[in-house]
């Protein structure tokens, strides 16, 4: 097995890559000032820090999200060939809607998907 052929190219990226940076770094112009240091967000002034906090609640529903928008996918996919597969291709896509739609209930029974703090949950359950 020949390896040099891969050794000539990865050595020839690295020059190129070297090269490259160091041109840039070389004839690369360099401001430096108040407004260079500052972050750029589309032209519109900073306002607050970018470090705020936000809750785990947050993430976990873009992660629902995420995961119940694939399986949409999964399921346009299924529809564009549901012709050639048939009665088995039927029944799997049922199975899989069936798991997807007990996940979805779990998650709304454990209050995975409840935006509301504990508290005004609390008085919601009380008064109904």
């Amino acid at each position: 097995m020949l390896i040099w052929p891969l050794a000539v190219y990865l050595l020839a990226v690295l020059v190129v890559v070297g090269v490259m940076l160091g041109l840039s770094h070389i004839l690369g112009e360099r401001h430096r000032g108040r407004a260079k240091a500052e972050p750029y967000e589309s032209g519109m002034p900073v306002t607050g820090s970018a470090r705020t906090r936000i809750t785990a609640r947050f993430y976990l529903i873009a992660m629902f999200f995420v995961i119940f928008d694939l399986e949409v996918l999964f399921i346009v996919a299924w529809a564009l060939a549901a012709r050639e597969l048939g009665w088995t291709g039927y029944i799997e896509i049922v199975i899989f809607s069936t798991i997807l739609l007990a996940a979805l209930v779990y998650l709304w029974r454990i209050g995975a998907l409840e935006w509301a703090p504990q508290t005004r949950r609390r008085k919601r359950e009380e008064s109904s």
